[in-house]
């Protein structure tokens, strides 16, 4: 409970929820690309085997995941060093051992941790047909999978417009035209 307590004031303190919001889902589209593009060729170049195109996309999300956590982890971290040192300056005070010392801290892990996991997530939950893949159905489960892709990106993008207050359709399909021009660059280089 007192972890749940202390996650809850970090993120009332650091005010990080829309940041983390924001993060997931620009990585969650950078997740939903990276796959899309992998999974495009895996298809144009007739590759079916689903071992290769397993093991190539596990290395692409677990890439993304390191990115995605290391690199808003070190970022945020100095920013939130940077802010803390200037209150700190400003009450001429040592904050450290603070409530807002302690969501300094805290914040750039939690938020390194959503930036991580979402393209990881998005990636496995776009791979979902490719487990079930058979030699029968090596074809049909890229397409699906692709689907699934585009299916994601379209959500992601009416999750923003929710939170934005504009039409939820129009950015969905916006994000939408977005995974189609990926697709669509990855078939026509192939040919």
């Amino acid at each position: 409970m007192r972890l749940i307590r202390v996650l809850q004031q970090t993120l009332s303190l650091s005010q990080s929820s829309g940041l983390m919001r924001r993060y997931f889902v620009v990585n969650g589209f950078d997740g939903a690309l990276t796959m899309l593009g992998i999974l495009g060729g895996f298809y144009m170049g007739n590759i079916s085997n689903r071992h290769t195109i397993l093991s190539a996309c596990f290395g692409a999300a677990i890439a993304l995941f390191m990115s995605g956590l290391s690199a808003a982890t070190i970022s945020e971290s100095a920013e939130r060093r940077k802010a803390l040192t200037d209150i700190e300056q400003a009450m001429v005070k040592d904050l450290k051992d603070t409530e807002h010392g302690v969501a300094a801290r805290w914040a750039p892990w939690l938020i390194g941790l959503v930036n991580g996991l979402s393209p990881f997530l998005i990636s496995l939950t776009i791979l979902i047909p490719i487990f079930y893949q058979t030699e029968q159905n090596a074809g049909s489960a890229l397409i699906t999978a692709m689907a699934l892709g585009l299916t994601i990106m379209f959500l992601l993008g009416g999750f923003l417009g929710r939170i934005g207050g504009s039409n939820w359709l129009v950015s969905g399909l916006k994000a939408l035209t977005v995974g189609v021009l990926t697709v669509g660059i990855v078939l026509f280089l192939d040919t």
